[in-house]
């Protein structure tokens, strides 16, 4: 069982770099590797791409186009934006939460 990891938002440096570190591994380690989440395709459905639909989910680490801050997108929070939400499969994290949360409240989409 995994252990419950924050939300992505603040991380520390160790986060960052085990973040940074499971990213650059080969697809088929990331696959076995305890931080990955496993994507159910049924819940994909609404995804029309000609590329494949991911496995599973990994934290992924980013920097804010904003501010500069960097921050990681967490595999469950992927999972909830693709699976539940419906987001579109090719969107990555772009701004930190800070700066989403002063986007959003400016009504700047």
């Amino acid at each position: 069982m995994r252990a419950k990891k924050g939300t992505g938002k603040n991380p520390s440096a160790m986060d960052l770099l085990e973040a940074k570190r499971i990213a650059s591994l080969h697809p088929d380690v990331q696959r076995d590797h305890p931080c990955a989440v496993p994507a159910d395709k049924s819940r994909l459905s609404h995804i029309n791409t000609y590329g494949a639909l991911p496995d599973f989910y990994i934290d992924k680490p980013f920097r804010c186009r904003d501010c500069g801050k960097e921050e990681i997108w967490r595999a469950e929070d992927q999972k909830w934006y693709f699976e539940e939400a419906k987001g579109h499969i090719d969107a990555l994290a772009v701004r930190c939460n800070a700066c989403r949360k002063l986007r959003k409240g400016s009504g700047v989409a």
